[in-house]
C-alpha cells in the first residue's frame, strides 16, 4: 500500500524544515514504490494509513508528550507484529495487514528523524523497540534515506524553533480592495490522488440554505480540486420530495457564487432516478434486497438489537410484488420500504440492512408525480458518485460509521470504487446547524428567514458582515484536523476584523437618547468645513467633509465622565477645556460649556471624544445588535432546544450619524469610531427612513 499522503504538510519540525525536504521525501518514496508491486487499495487500509499520517503530524513533535506519542506508535506496531506472526521476519508496518511500507511509515520516520529529542531517547535507551526497528528497516529498505536525513540535519543546524506549515494565500476581491489572507492549515494529500485526474463533488440537499458547515465542505472540495488541477462537481441530492423546494436550489446556487466556488457542472440525483430504479429491481432479482413493512420504530429497535426482519427471507416474487405496490404509490405500497441485505450482526449498526428506497406520493420539485418511490442518500450517493467519475468523496466525520456501508454498497453494485476522505464536522457554541431546527425558527417567526443575520447560514453570516475572505481563511486554517469540538465564534470574527479594519471607512455616530450639547464659546461663528480622510491609513477609502460648529453634540455617556475644568480632546479637531457643566436635579448632565485650546497636546488628555456638529444634516440611524439564538453553550443529547431559545436576541438603538453617511450603500462595511464595526443593511432613505446598520462582532467577547 502506497497512497501518496502529502508528506510536505508534516509539521512540528525545526525551523528551516522547508517544503523542499518533503518534496525530496516524496520523490524518494515514489521512486521506490514504482519499483515494487503495489498492493490492492483496500478502503479500510487506506483510512488507517491516513489516520497514522495525521497522528505523526499532530503528535510526533518536540515537547513533553513526545514519549507518550512514541509509546502509542509502539503499541500499534506491536499489535501488528503479533497479528503478522513471527514468520514475516518482523516486517510489520504501521498499517495492519500491509506487506510493504507506506506513507504512514515514512511519516513516522520523517517526524522522528529530525527531532534531537528522539535522538536523545535512543542514546539514553528510552526509545522503544518496534519504533526503532521500523526506522532502521526504512533506512535499510530505501536507498539514500539515511544520507538524506543527514543532509537535512546539517541544513537546519543550529536552528531549533518549530517550523510553520505552508500557507495557503487567497486574495481579497470586491469593493475596498480587501487584503491578502493567509491560511496556515496543514493538509494531508488525498489518498491515491493524481494531478489532473481528481474529481470532487459537493452534494447539498435542497431542503434549506447553505450554512457554515456546508460552506466548509464546499470550500474543501474546491480546495482539493484546485490543488490537483482537477474539477469539482455540484450535485443536488434531491431524493426527498417532502422537504425540497426550488427556492432552496436557487439560494444554494446563490450561496455558492458568494463563496466564489469554481465548479464544472451542476447535476441532480433526480437525473439518475430511472437508472437507480432499474438497479434496485436488478438487486431485488439477485436477492440482494428485500421489501419490508416493519413499522419504523420496531425496525429501529430490531436494528439496534441485531434482530432480522420477518421479511428478510421473503421470496423474490414476494419482494417484487411489494415493489410494484410501492411504485404505484398504493396504500399497501406506502407501508413498505426496500432494504439492502448486509449484516444484521455487524457491530457497525450502519451495516444492519439499511433502507435504500421509500415510497412517497408527494410531487417532486423536478420530476413531479412521475415517481412514487425515491432512493435514500445512502443508496443513491455511492452509485451517482461512481457514475459521474468522482474520485474522492469528502464527508464529515459524523458519517464515519457509514464509510463501511458506502464501500459495501459500491461492492454490491459492482461498480467503480470511490475513495472517501473524512474531515471534521464544524460545530459552534450557542449555535444550531440542524436544518430542521433552523426551519422551526423560520416557521415560528422568530427570525426574518433563512437569511436572518443571527442564522449560521452563508446568507445570514455574510449579511451580518462576515467577509468571504475571512471565512475561507478560517476553514482552511483547520487543515486536515479530524478533531470535533464546539468552536468559539470569536476566532472567526477576529479573522474578519483583520480583513475589514485596514480598509473600511470611519464615520461618527452619537446615540440620540440623552445626547448632550457642548457650547464652544470661541468656536466658529459660521460652520467651518474641513476635508478629512475616511481612513487615515487607506487613501482608497476617500475623503469626507466635517463641519466644525460653535455648538456640538456628544454622547450622554461621555458627558458624565467629564469634570469641570478638565481638558478633553475632540477627535479630528483639537483640545477643549470644559469651563462649565450644567446638571439637572437628578444629577444628569444637561449641557457643557468649553473653550478651545488647539495648541494643547492630545497626549496630555485622558478623554478623546467623538462628536457631531449641531446641524440639520445629521443622518438618522438604527443600530441593530444581535445575540445568540439559544442561551446554552452546548445542548446535551436529548435536550429540547426550544427550552433554551433566547427571546431577546435582537436589540435596536436610535442614533445620529455624520452627514457623509448619506452616501453609504447597502452591504458597505464601516466603523463607527469608538462604537465598533457595522454593515449597512438599509441605506438612508430620508426623514423617517433611517439607515439600518448591523453590528459586526470584532472577536472580543462582550
Amino acid at each position: 500500500m502506497h497512497p501518496h499522503l502529502g508528506l510536505h504538510a508534516l509539521k512540528g519540525l525545526p525551523e528551516g524544515t522547508g517544503e523542499g525536504w518533503w518534496e525530496v521525501l516524496n520523490r524518494v518514496m515514489r521512486k521506490n514504490t514504482e519499483e515494487k508491486d503495489t498492493e490492492t487499495q483496500d478502503p479500510e487500509m487506506m483510512l488507517e494509513e491516513q489516520k497514522w499520517v495525521e497522528f505523526a503530524m499532530e503528535k510526533l513533535v518536540a515537547g513533553g508528550k513526545l514519549a507518550e506519542a512514541v509509546r502509542e506508535v509502539e503499541q500499534n506496531l506491536e499489535r501488528n507484529h503479533q497479528d503478522a506472526g513471527q514468520g514475516l521476519e518482523h516486517k510489520h508496518w504501521m498499517v495492519r495487514g500491509s506487506k510493504n511500507y507506506g506513507a504512514s511509515d515514512i511519516a513516522v520516520w520523517a517526524q522522528l528523524s529530525a527531532l534531537p529529542q528522539w535522538k536523545a531517547m535512543k542514546k539514553k535507551g528510552t526509545a522503544t523497540k518496534h519504533v526503532m526497528e521500523l526506522c532502521d528497516r526504512l533506512e535499510t529498505s530505501i536507498p539514500g534515506l539515511t544520507e538524506l536525513a543527514k543532509e537535512h540535519e546539517e541544513a537546519i543546524r543550529p536552528k531549533s524553533a518549530k517550523s510553520k506549515p505552508p500557507a495557503v494565500n487567497t486574495t481579497g476581491s470586491g469593493e475596498g480592495g480587501k487584503g491578502k489572507v493567509k491560511s496556515m492549515g496543514a493538509f494531508v494529500d488525498l489518498p491515491g490522488a493524481e494531478v489532473g485526474k481528481v474529481v470532487t463533488r459537493f452534494p447539498p440537499e435542497p431542503s434549506g440554505y447553505l450554512h457554515i458547515g456546508h460552506a466548509k465542505a464546499a470550500l474543501l472540495n474546491d480546495y482539493f480540486a484546485e490543488k490537483y488541477d482537477g474539477k469539482m462537481l455540484v450535485r443536488f441530492d434531491d431524493t426527498n420530495p417532502s422537504k425540497e423546494k426550488d427556492e432552496f436550489v436557487d439560494n444554494i446556487i446563490q450561496d455558492m457564487k458568494t463563496l466564489g466556488l469554481k465548479f464544472d457542472t451542476i447535476t441532480y440525483t433526480s437525473d439518475y432516478f430511472g437508472q437507480l430504479l432499474d438497479l434496485c429491481e436488478k438487486m431485488i432479482l439477485e436477492g440482494k434486497m428485500y421489501a419490508d413493512d416493519t413499522p419504523t420504530e420496531k425496525m429501529r429497535l430490531e436494528r439496534m438489537d441485531g434482530i432480522e426482519s420477518r421479511n428478510r427471507n421473503a421470496s423474490v416474487e414476494e419482494n417484487l410484488a411489494a415493489w410494484e405496490e410501492m411504485k404505484a404509490g398504493t396504500e399497501r405500497g406506502l407501508s413498505f420500504c426496500i432494504r439492502m441485505k448486509m449484516d444484521m450482526q455487524n457491530p457497525n449498526k450502519a451495516l444492519r440492512d439499511p433502507v435504500c428506497y421509500r415510497c412517497n406520493v408527494l410531487p417532486h420539485h423536478r420530476t413531479g408525480s412521475k415517481y412514487k418511490v425515491y432512493p435514500t442518500y445512502d443508496f443513491a450517493c455511492p452509485y451517482v458518485d461512481s457514475t459521474e467519475g468522482v474520485t474522492h468523496a469528502l464527508r464529515s466525520s459524523e458519517y464515519k460509521d457509514r464509510e463501511a456501508q458506502y464501500y459495501w454498497m459500491l461492492k454490491l453494485m459492482g461498480i467503480r470504487k470511490v475513495k472517501i476522505w473524512e474531515f471534521s464536522r464544524l460545530n459552534f457554541v450557542y449555535t444550531l446547524l440542524s436544518k430542521r431546527k433552523l426551519q422551526w425558527f423560520v416557521d415560528t417567526g422568530r427570525v426574518e428567514g433563512w437569511f436572518d443575520p443571527r442564522f449560521p447560514t452563508v446568507q445570514g453570516i455574510t449579511r451580518r458582515g462576515l467577509q468571504v475572505e475571512a471565512l475561507k481563511e478560517f476553514i482552511l486554517s483547520q487543515g486536515s484536523s479530524k478533531n470535533i469540538n464546539n468552536m468559539e465564534w470569536d476566532k472567526l470574527w477576529t479573522m474578519n476584523k483583520k480583513v475589514i479594519d485596514p480598509v473600511c471607512p470611519r464615520h461618527t455616530a452619537i446615540m440620540k437618547k440623552g445626547k448632550t450639547p457642548i457650547h464652544i464659546v470661541d468656536g466658529p461663528e459660521e460652520p467651518e468645513l474641513v476635508t478629512l480622510p475616511r481612513h487615515k491609513k487607506n487613501p482608497d477609502a476617500g475623503t469626507k467633509i466635517t463641519a466644525r460648529t460653535k455648538d456640538i453634540w456628544i454622547d450622554a455617556e461621555d458627558a458624565h465622565t467629564i469634570s469641570e475644568g478638565e481638558e478633553i480632546t475632540l477627535m479630528d479637531w483639537g483640545n477643549c477645556v470644559i469651563t462649565c457643566i450644567k446638571k439637572n436635579p437628578a444629577g444628569e448632565v444637561e449641557s457643557l460649556v468649553g473653550r478651545l485650546n488647539l495648541e494643547g497636546s492630545v497626549k496630555t488628555t485622558k478623554l478623546k471624544l467623538t462628536w457631531l456638529p449641531d446641524t440639520e444634516e445629521l443622518v438618522e440611524l438604527t443600530l441593530v445588535h444581535f445575540g445568540y439564538l439559544i442561551t446554552k453553550k452546548k445542548l446535551d443529547e436529548g435536550e429540547n432546544f426550544e427550552e433554551f431559545v433566547n427571546e431577546n436576541s435582537r436589540n435596536e438603538f436610535i442614533a445620529l450619524g455624520d452627514p457623509n453617511m448619506r452616501s453609504i450603500k447597502k452591504g458597505e462595511v464601516l466603523q463607527l469610531e469608538r462604537k465598533g464595526f457595522y454593515i449597512c443593511d438599509e441605506p438612508y432613505g430620508g426623514i423617517g427612513n433611517p439607515m439600518v446598520l448591523f453590528d459586526i462582532p470584532d472577536g472580543r467577547q462582550k
